[in-house]
């Protein structure tokens, strides 16, 4: 199986390589990162026997992605799996942040998505099912004062990969999208979890397991994974309660966490 991962030398995106490495997968795998990426690489091919190419790109500019696509089609190569894991986020609420850092939320987490998506698409491999995976998060299930752009951005990918599942049934191919709570990625990731106290390490997910089971999931056809039990309650809740008291409560708890966040 031929896999591409965006955003790979992240701390999910190397978790969902080294996955796709134990199981014998080939790799191309897409980073800004490039001298992460190139550790990764160099990582993953001396304990796996597996086929692994990279080349770093700038997900959101459309002339580094041409360039990539031009090399993966110099090379001949066509995929069976394509994971977009890149994607980015800023704390603070919306008029505390500068305008470039929300419309780079957008940017990356939505137009470098669709813009790779629709390349590779285009690049699969004949005659074999096609494995789609967008990384959401369980932020895209509410409308989320304080991370209003991040959520909103994660809320896109859901829908956007549910629509597209349709589209492509007929096409050999099936769409999944992850919706994980906290996963301790950066070091930000785990201050913000410590900010939250009991429910940000109730809502936190292992990696490994993360990763293990998406694959499965896909695999199986699934379209949406929410890891946890109670990551799974809460966004059941959020779909009897009515959203604008959800905006309310949200909001109460992430005043105060980010309060501690960006201290």
């Amino acid at each position: 199986m031929n896999v591409m991962i965006t955003g790979a030398s992240g701390g999910l995106g190397r978790v969902l390589a080294t996955e796709c490495a134990m199981r014998g997968y080939n790799l191309f795998l897409t980073d800004i990162n490039r001298a992460g990426l190139l550790s990764l690489k160099q990582g993953l091919e001396r304990q796996y026997k597996v086929c692994i190419a990279a080349k770093a790109c700038d997900l959101t500019k459309s002339e580094s992605v041409d360039e990539l696509v031009s090399f993966i089609d110099l090379h001949g190569i066509r995929f069976d799996m394509l994971i977009n894991v890149a994607g980015i986020d800023f704390e603070g609420g919306f008029l505390g942040q500068e305008r470039e850092k929300i419309t780079k939320i957008v940017a990356l987490n939505n137009e470098a998505a669709l813009r790779i998506t629709h390349d590779i698409l285009l690049r699969r491999r004949p005659g074999r099912q096609f494995v789609l995976i967008f990384v959401s998060s369980l932020a895209s299930m509410y409308p989320m004062p304080l991370k209003a752009t991040y959520a909103a951005s994660k809320r896109f990918l859901l829908d956007f990969a549910l629509a597209l599942r349709q589209e492509l049934k007929n096409q050999n191919a099936t769409v999944l999208t992850l919706c994980p709570g906290g996963l301790v990625t950066t070091k930000e990731a785990m201050r913000g979890i410590s900010a939250q106290g009991f429910w940000g390490n109730a809502t936190t997910n292992s990696l490994e397991i993360v990763a293990r089971k998406t694959i499965n999931h896909a695999l199986k056809g699934k379209s949406i994974y929410i890891p946890g039990l109670l990551n799974r309650t809460l966004s059941l809740l959020g779909k009897i309660l009515p959203r604008s008291l959800i905006a309310a409560l949200i909001y109460l708890r992430w005043s105060k966490a980010q309060v501690k966040w960006l201290r």
